[in-house]
C-alpha cells in the first residue's frame, strides 16, 4: 500500500506495477486514497486478444452482483460512453461523457452508474505508441472531485503512456518467447550456458530437464556440465577452454549419447550476453531424442513404408551420419549400405541424403 500517497510515491507505484499481482495494483490503491475515490480503474485491451477481452484493473469496491450481470447481459453492448471518441490525455467528467437529457444516457446512468455508487467521476483516454488505449478512472458516490483530483490525472498521463508502452513491449517479447520456447521444446532443444571453466551458469526449462533426467549429461557437484565418460567429459572441458579462450574458435559438436540420441553443439557465447549470475563464455545448444532407437525405426518403418533394416539405416542418415558411417554404426558394408540407401530414397521420394534429412525433419516424428 501507498501510505502516503504522494505524488512521487504514485510514479514509484506506476512505474512498479508491471511487476505486481495483481497488475498496478500498489498505484490503483494510492490513487484511490490520494483523490479519496471510492473506486479507481484503469482498463485497456492488449493486443492480439478477442475484442471484448480486457483488462480490468480497479481498487475499491466493484459494483454490486446484480448491477455486474444486468451490465453483461444488455448493456455492455449499450454503454454510450464514447471511449474511443475521447481526446487522449484530456481528462472528462462525468458530465462531458454522459448527458442527462440524452435518453440512451439517461438509461445507462440510473441503472448501471448511480446504483454502482458513480455518481461523480474523472476518466482519462492514454494512448501508447503502439496504438493500444487505455482508460483511468477515479469515481466516488458523493462530492464531486476537485480541480486538483483532475490535475493529478493529467500530470500522471505522459508517464502511464511511457510505462503502458514498456508493458505492450515486454508483452510482446513474452508472447514470442512462449512461441519459441514451445518450438523449441516441440523439437527436443535445450540450452545451457557456461563460464570459461565449464561450470554451468543458467538453462532454460528443456536443457534443465536433460541435466536432471538424461544419464548422459549431468552437473557434478561444483556445478560443472559432465558427460557419460571421464573421456567425454574432459571432451567437453577442452571445447569449451577452446571456445572461451580463442578468437574466432570454431563451434564444436559432440554426440554425448546414440541411443537415445543426445548431441550438443558448443559454441562462444555473446560477450553482449545479460545474465542473471554471470556473462557465459560458451552456450551448448543440446538436441536429445526422448525415444530410444527401436520407437525411431518403428515410427519411420510406419511413416515411410520401409523395412526394418531400411529404417535403421533412415535413422541413421537422417542423424547424419554418412554411408561409411552409418554402414560402421550398422554393421553392414559399405556396399550393402549404399544398396539400401537407394531403397530408401526411392521409397521416401528422396533424390540424396539431403532430402531424407528434410523429409524425416518435416515430419510428425519432430514432435513424437
Amino acid at each position: 500500500m501507498v501510505k502516503s500517497a504522494k505524488p512521487e510515491d504514485l510514479l514509484l507505484a506506476l512505474l512498479n506495477g508491471p511487476f505486481e499481482s495483481p497488475l498496478w495494483s500498489t498505484f490503483l490503491d494510492g490513487l484511490r486514497q490520494r483523490t479519496r475515490a471510492d473506486y479507481s480503474s484503469l482498463v485497456f485491451r492488449p493486443p492480439g486478444l478477442p475484442e471484448n477481452t480486457v483488462f480490468h484493473l480497479f481498487s475499491g469496491n466493484l459494483c454490486p452482483p446484480v448491477i455486474q450481470q444486468l451490465y453483461r447481459d444488455s448493456f455492455y453492448k449499450q454503454d454510450p460512453t464514447p471511449y474511443h471518441d475521447m481526446q487522449e490525455g484530456r481528462v472528462y467528467t462525468l458530465k462531458e461523457l454522459l448527458q442527462n437529457d440524452n435518453p440512451a444516457h439517461e438509461a445507462y446512468l440510473n441503472a448501471i452508474m448511480f446504483p454502482s455508487g458513480m455518481n461523480c467521476a474523472r476518466m482519462v483516454r492514454v494512448e501508447e505508441p503502439g496504438g493500444v488505449s487505455a482508460w483511468l478512472t477515479i469515481t466516488r458516490s458523493q462530492r464531486d472531485f476537485s480541480a486538483a483530483d483532475g490535475k493529478l490525472l493529467s500530470d500522471l498521463v505522459p508517464y502511464l503512456r511511457s510505462v503502458l508502452r514498456s508493458y505492450m513491449a515486454l508483452e510482446q517479447e513474452r508472447t514470442n518467447a512462449l512461441l519459441a520456447g514451445d518450438a523449441i521444446r516441440r523439437l527436443s532443444y535445450g540450452w545451457i550456458t557456461l563460464d570459461a571453466c565449464g561450470h554451468i551458469l543458467e538453462t532454460n526449462e528443456h536443457g534443465r530437464d536433460m541435466l536432471e533426467n538424461t544419464g548422459p549429461l549431468r552437473r557434478d557437484e561444483q556445478g560443472g556440465l559432465k558427460g557419460a565418460s571421464m573421456q567425454q567429459s574432459r571432451e567437453i572441458l577442452d571445447a569449451v577452454r577452446q571456445l572461451a579462450t580463442t578468437d574466432k574458435a570454431k563451434p564444436s559438436a559432440i554426440i554425448v549419447s546414440r541411443d537415445p540420441w543426445l548431441d550438443m553443439l558448443l559454441v562462444p557465447a555473446s560477450r553482449k550476453a545479460i545474465s542473471a549470475k554471470a556473462v557465459p563464455a560458451v552456450v551448448a545448444y543440446i538436441h536429445g531424442d526422448s525415444s530410444l532407437s527401436a520407437d525411431r525405426r518403428e515410427q519411420l518403418r510406419q511413416l515411410f513404408g520401409l523395412s526394418p533394416s531400411e529404417a535403421r539405416l533412415a535413422l541413421a542418415l537422417g542423424r547424419g551420419m554418412s554411408i561409411s558411417e552409418a554402414a560402421g554404426e550398422l554393421n553392414l558394408t559399405v556396399e550393402s549400405a549404399r544398396t539400401y540407401s537407394k531403397k530408401v530414397y526411392a521409397k521416401m521420394g528422396a533424390r540424396g541424403q539431403t532430402d531424407l534429412v528434410l523429409f524425416i525433419q518435416r515430419s510428425v516424428l519432430q514432435i513424437a
